[in-house]
């Protein structure tokens, strides 16, 4: 063989399939991880809001703490399978006509099914939701 002659390239699509598959799959697994905390992190902030609209139309505080725990563990986060463990803090200090109760809702997010390499089993997303409480209205 001399210099001027042309090699084929035969065989080099198999080593770019070889090297690429590796890559290509870990980006894919790694949408699935971003995607699920997306989605739990979207989730528990529409718990947070749905919480702390209940409370606010309670008459008491701790009706209001009782609602939204309620609110939210009972009926935004039990239709998702993503919180493993949900905690739901509801702030009444200022539960006054005009003033506003606030929940703060923190979930840890199960990732050990997607067994994607580098990744923890958990990781926690936390969300909290302000509602305004009716000036004109009684509070017990």
């Amino acid at each position: 063989m001399t210099r001027n002659e042309v090699v084929g390239d035969d065989g080099s699509l198999t080593v770019e399939l070889v090297a690429l598959t590796p890559v290509i799959f870990l980006f894919a697994m790694m949408m699935l991880v971003f995607g699920r905390v997306a989605d739990a992190h979207q989730q528990v902030a529409e718990a947070a809001r749905a919480g702390a609209q209940t409370a606010a139309i309670k008459p008491t505080a701790a009706d209001a703490s009782q609602g939204s725990t309620s609110t939210v563990i009972g009926g935004q986060l039990d239709r998702t399978h993503l919180c493993a463990n949900a905690h739901v803090v509801t702030d009444t200090s200022r539960f006054v006509p005009g003033g506003y109760v606030k929940v703060t809702v923190v979930c840890q997010i199960r990732l050990s099914d997607l067994a994607v390499p580098g990744i923890p089993g958990t990781t926690t997303v936390r969300a909290t939701s302000t509602a305004p409480i009716d000036p004109y209205r009684s509070v017990g």
